[in-house]
């Protein structure tokens, strides 16, 4: 299984012209069966995808019927066990506590790959490796 950050559900909602090839990019690894993700991810998703200043902004209920949608794979949930994984990982790694999360969340599910462009392409988390599939 492959995890999934907010930045790809943000792609594939994207109405951007200069994301454009992102954005088929992003559909197509949606239409995958082997990916995971966690309600930190969903709630990213709410909250950038109908920010008002956000070009082609989703409405509260478009993001919510999405966030339906995106429950057809596995959803890491946010547990204390998580929230201590994460602390632990944003020392040791140097990263932001929210990439940290991430890291842990797809850990916790088992995914060996987080597909992300902001986590470092290629970077290895003690064995969760982040790709960027936007990356030419």
């Amino acid at each position: 299984m492959r995890f999934v950050d907010t930045n790809i559900l943000l792609y594939a909602v994207s109405t951007e012209p200069g994301e454009k090839r992102k954005a088929g990019i992003a559909c197509a690894i949606l239409d995958s069966e082997d990916l995971a993700l966690s309600v930190q991810v969903l709630q990213e998703f709410c909250v950038q995808s109908t920010r008002p200043k956000r070009s082609g902004c989703l409405t509260h209920e478009q993001a919510g019927l999405l966030i339906e949608a995106f429950l057809r794979y596995p959803v890491q949930e946010t547990t204390v066990a998580l929230v201590k994984g994460a602390l632990d990982a944003k020392e040791r790694f140097q990263i932001s506590f929210w990439d940290a999360a991430i890291i842990e969340a797809a850990r916790a599910l088992g995914c060996k790959t987080v597909l992300s462009e902001d986590l470092g392409s290629g970077r290895d988390y003690d064995g969760v490796r982040v790709e960027d599939p936007f990356r030419e």
